[in-house]
C-alpha cells in the first residue's frame, strides 16, 4: 500500500492523484482477493503496484468505490482463502516487523488488509529520511502472528504504531489488530 501511495505518478498523473485524495478523504478500507493464472495475467494492465520476493507477488490497485470496482477484479476471490503456516524467514534488524494478534482469528484476507494499514501508517509516522530508506528496500518488511500476551507487550514498544479496526467486518470497533514495529 506505501509502494502505492508514493509512486510516482501521484506528481504527473492527475486520475492516478485523484482516486488516492478520494480515499484518503474517506473511511480507508481495503479489500484483499486472491489470484493466480490466467487472473492474475488479467489484473496486471490495471492501475496498480506489484511486491514480490521469492515466493508470492502482491498487487494493491488504485482505490475505488466498491460500484466501480473493475469486472476482472470483482471475479477474484475475495473469502475462503487460507494458507498453511510455513517457517518464516529470519527478521532482519533493518525492515520493519507487522505484528498480528493471533487471538483475533482473523481471516487470511482481514490480516493482510490489516498489514496494509499497517504499513501506511507506519510510514506517516516516520521522517520522510527513513521512508526514503525503506523505499530503496521495496518496502520490505516482516509479518508474524504472535500470542495476544506478546502482543500486548508489542504495543508498548518504542515508536510502535497500532492499528484500530472500524469494526466493518470480522472484530469488534477499537479492536487493535496488528501493530508496526520501526
Amino acid at each position: 500500500m506505501v509502494k502505492l501511495c508514493l509512486d510516482e505518478r501521484v506528481s504527473n498523473d492527475p486520475d492516478f492523484r485523484a482516486a488516492l485524495e478520494r480515499w484518503y478523504g474517506h473511511l480507508i478500507r481495503k479489500v484483499s482477493r486472491r489470484a493466480r493464472n490466467a487472473a492474475w495475467d488479467r489484473v496486471q494492465d490495471l492501475p496498480g503496484v506489484t511486491v514480490e520476493d521469492d515466493a508470492a507477488k502482491v498487487r494493491a490497485f488504485l482505490p475505488s468505490a466498491v460500484v466501480d470496482v473493475p469486472a476482472d477484479i470483482k471475479k477474484l476471490q475475495i473469502s475462503g482463502t487460507e494458507l498453511p503456516l510455513d517457517e518464516p524467514n529470519p527478521i532482519n534488524d533493518e525492515y520493519p516487523v507487522i505484528y498480528i494478534d493471533e487471538s483475533l482469528k482473523m481471516t487470511l484476507g482481514k490480516a493482510a488488509a490489516q498489514v496494509g494499514h499497517a504499513s501506511m501508517l507506519l510510514a506517516a509516522h516516520q521522517p520522510f529520511e527513513w521512508v526514503e530508506q525503506w523505499e530503496a528496500a521495496d518496502f520490505a518488511l516482516h509479518v508474524r502472528e504472535v500470542p495476544s500476551e506478546e502482543f500486548l507487550r508489542l504495543i508498548e514498544s518504542p515508536g510502535a504504531v497500532p492499528v484500530r479496526d472500524g469494526g466493518f467486518t470480522e472484530v469488534a470497533p477499537n479492536t487493535v489488530t496488528v501493530v508496526a514495529i520501526p
